[in-house]
Parts: C-alpha cells; structure tokens; sequence
C-alpha cells in the first residue's frame, strides 16, 4: 500500500541564501548540468547555499529508464559533447571549490559507456585545480572491466557507484540493464583494482518496502565489497507517470539507528536521514573515511 501523498513534517527544505543564488549563477553562465537539479534532489538549496553542487556529465538525459529516477530517458545517438571536460573544469576552478563531485547519466550508446569524457574532465580539473578533491559518481559502466580502469587511472579521490536498493527490489526499481550484483562487483573490483588508498561510496534508499533484515543483508553486502561511505536516504517519488510509489516514510529516529548499525558493521563515513542523498556532504565524509582509525594510527 502506498504512503500517503502529503509528505511528514521532517521533510522540509530550507530557504535559498545569497551563496545559491552565486551557486545558480555560476552553472547557468557554464551550461553544465547538475544532478541537483536533474534529478529534483531535496537537498538542491542547501547544498547550493553552502556554495557545492554535484556536476553532471554526459548531457542532461539518460538511455536507461529506471522507476525512481527523475533524470529523463532518450536515445542519444552517441554523441557526445567534447566541449564539456573543460567547461566543466573552468567552472571548479572559478567557484573556488576545493572539493567536487562529478556524476554522469548511463551512456549505454557509447561504446566505453563515457570513460572517456570522465578521466578527460578529471584530467582537466587536476590542471586547472590540482588543490581540488574529485569525488567521481559512476553508472555501472556497462560492467565494462576497461572502461572502469580508466576512470579509476585518473585517480578520484573517492570512486562511488549506487546500489540503490535491496537485492529484492532492485529488478522493480532499475532499468533491466543494472543489477544488484554488477552493482556490487564494479564496487568490489574499484577497491581491489583502483589506486592505493582509494574511498569507495554507495547509497541506499529507503521507503520502497523494504525490510530491515534485507537493509541489513544490503549493508552486509557492500561491507564485503569494501565499500567505506553509506548514505541513507528517503525515496521521494517524482512527479508525472510511472514511477514507484513511496510505501513508507521513514521517520528520522530509524535513520538514526541505522546510521549506527552501518559504524558497528565499519563503514568509516556515514551520512543517514529523510533528506539525504548519494553526495550529501559528500567533503565531510570523505575527510571522515580518509582519516586513520585508531588502530591504523598506532
């Protein structure tokens, strides 16, 4: 049964600051694409308020239609703007920045599912920026074994690819090309593959009907994959036709719990409530999974 349309009271956005509107400025002067407004992401006037934004590469539409995402589906044809890397790099280096995230739609028409684009843009970041920390938001790259290497040789500091949901829900939620174990194995293979010292992130939503044990076994899975950060967050449902409905909303006294579950397990960077999403706080928690634990500093 779904949940009610009237969203709870814990789901409130704050107000714009004079930052978003700088924030606003700087993306529509560079004609770049930001997840934030994209896929409609709730927390879109804080984080603009704080002066980030997570970029998105490859365009502003997706070949993959998955029933939880707002970003819209199309056939692109391959092609590919080669403008983009370094417009997208003049822009974190006039922001002042000192940390990005970069994201990208699933270019499944393309035969190194946008590789390219993606080391090109951080190469063209480290030139223009070489003091900016790049966090590098990924599809599931086809599961091309290739095309993940070379986004992993230009070296992000943290490499993150979405599992979305529980093992259970993911065929009902994602397009039928993702699934729960590709997802999975790209998370594995860019810890065991990637640079020394490299901070893998996932993100799991909540409110689709899962159940606590299969959050459980989702949180067990990805620990043994190696994965360090865990964001939490409340799927919201977009508007227009066919996407899931909420089942539940998640009240923020189960986020809370389930933040702790996810430190017990050793996850190093945990980000868990109603607003949260993929790159919420997404400096913050990768100074929090690069520092030593306490036994690493003995």
């Amino acid at each position: 049964m779904a949940a009610s349309r009237e969203l709870p009271v814990w789901i409130r956005a704050p107000l714009p600051s004079r930052e978003y509107s700088s924030v606003q400025d700087l993306i529509r002067r560079s004609g770049l694409a930001t997840v934030c407004r994209e896929a409609h992401c709730p927390n879109l006037t804080e984080c603009w308020s704080r002066g980030t934004a997570t970029i998105m590469l490859l365009g502003e539409s997706c070949t993959r239609r998955c029933s939880f995402c707002a970003v819209r589906t199309e056939d692109r044809a391959g092609k590919v703007d080669t403008s983009e890397p370094q417009r997208v790099a003049v822009a974190v280096r006039d922001s002042g920045l000192k940390y990005v995230v970069l994201t990208m739609v699933a270019r499944d028409d393309l035969p190194d599912h946008g590789a390219e684009i993606l080391t090109e843009t951080i190469r063209q970041i480290r030139s223009l920026s070489p003091q900016v920390g790049v966090e590098m938001l990924t599809s599931d790259l086809g599961g091309s074994h290739p095309a993940l290497e070379k986004v992993l040789g230009s070296r992000p500091e943290v490499f993150a690819h979405n599992i979305e949901t529980v093992r259970r829900l993911s065929p009902r939620a994602r397009d039928p090309r993702a699934s729960y174990d590709r997802s999975l194995g790209v998370l594995r293979r860019a810890k065991e593959t990637g640079p020394p010292g490299l901070i893998t992130k996932s993100s799991i939503m909540l409110g689709l009907g899962e159940t606590h044990e299969e959050l459980q076994a989702a949180m067990r899975d990805l620990r043994d994959a190696q994965v360090d950060i865990l964001t939490l967050g409340q799927y919201l449902r977009p508007g227009g036709q066919g996407y899931l409905d909420v089942e539940r909303y998640v009240p923020p006294p189960e986020f809370a719990a389930l933040a702790a579950e996810a430190r017990a397990l050793g996850f190093r960077g945990v980000a868990s409530g109603p607003l949260v999403r993929s790159s919420y706080m997404a400096e913050e928690l990768y100074r929090k999974a690069h520092a030593p634990t306490a036994a690493e500093a003995i």
